[in-house]
């Protein structure tokens, strides 16, 4: 039976256990980190349970998973350090930002089950970095929740939709979901006043930064150990802020008056010279393409 633990009882239950921080003040979490909680299964979590563990706390929340060649935020360091040196590793590690503070969650053994250990972290606090390419990419890691359909082609286990070809060169991610109200183009834009261009500039912002969660979603948190960069890294403005497209960009696409086959929403130069682009057409067509030199 799951339990969940107020957090006086979790630090009852733990203080003998390989849980607890060593003694080193080094291995404590800093500042405002602290355990908000905890959910134990006395034969582990079958079948969905687990997930519905973390909807519960998370709420309509989306639980990113930490990657352990990805940049190392200070806060999450603090809190994983101590448990990835002891001997109870942990099992899968999660982290989610859409609320007030993140929430870190730890997946460990205890016994013959597992326990979800949940800390609030103060920020994530890590400093930005440039984009980089793992070097070795393994299908198996890489495309965990993908079915292989040929030999350069993969199709997500849950969503047919949700492609992926690779080759070489490129790795190209694909999502179609037809939208049957398509993106709105004005042939009268340029003829607007200031006012009306900035509102309906901005309504286009909106819209792309929220294909850009889509895209996210669908391509980068599907898939684990390509890039450097935490799933969560990708959401900050002071990561992505050189890679996104700008309200000129979109001013100018708009003055044109005519629809464009592609809108790029975010493109990036990697540290090895790779390319990362996602676009949309605007009508339910996502795609990201990552070009090696």
């Amino acid at each position: 039976m799951r339990k969940f633990l107020a957090v006086c009882a979790l630090l009852s239950v733990f203080s003998t256990s390989v849980l607890a921080a060593p003694a080193s003040s080094k291995a404590k979490p800093a500042g405002s980190t602290k355990i908000y909680g905890a959910v134990e299964a006395k034969e582990g979590f079958l079948g969905g349970r687990l997930f519905d563990v973390l909807d519960s706390v998370g709420g309509t929340g989306t639980w990113m998973e930490w990657d352990v060649n990805g940049v190392r935020d200070p806060s999450v360091a603090k809190i994983l350090d101590p448990l990835l040196n002891s001997s109870n590793k942990p099992k899968m590690i999660w982290a989610i930002t859409e609320r007030e503070k993140p929430l870190l969650s730890v997946l460990l053994p205890k016994g013959s089950g597992e326990v979800i250990v949940f800390y609030e972290l103060g920020a994530l606090d890590a400093k930005p970095v440039q984009l980089k390419l793992n070097k070795v990419l393994t299908p198996d890691v890489v495309f965990r929740d993908y079915k292989q359909i040929s030999e350069k082609e993969f199709v997500h286990l849950d969503r047919s939709n949700l492609k992926i070809s690779v080759t070489d060169k490129r790795i190209h991610f694909t999502y179609d979901n037809p939208d049957k109200t398509p993106l709105r183009y004005d042939p009268d834009f340029a003829t607007k006043t200031l006012v009306d261009k900035h509102a309906e500039v901005n309504d286009y912002l909106g819209f792309l930064k929220y294909e850009y969660s889509m895209m996210l979603r669908a391509f980068v948190q599907s898939t684990r150990g390509i890039f450097n960069w935490q799933p969560w890294h990708w959401y900050m403005e002071k990561w992505n802020s050189n890679y996104m497209i700008s309200p000129k960009d979109i001013e100018m696409i708009l003055a044109k008056g005519v629809r464009p086959d592609y809108i790029t929403v975010f493109k990036a130069k990697a540290a090895g010279g790779e390319m990362i682009e996602m676009r949309t057409t605007g009508n339910g067509f996502l795609e990201m393409v990552i070009t090696r030199p």
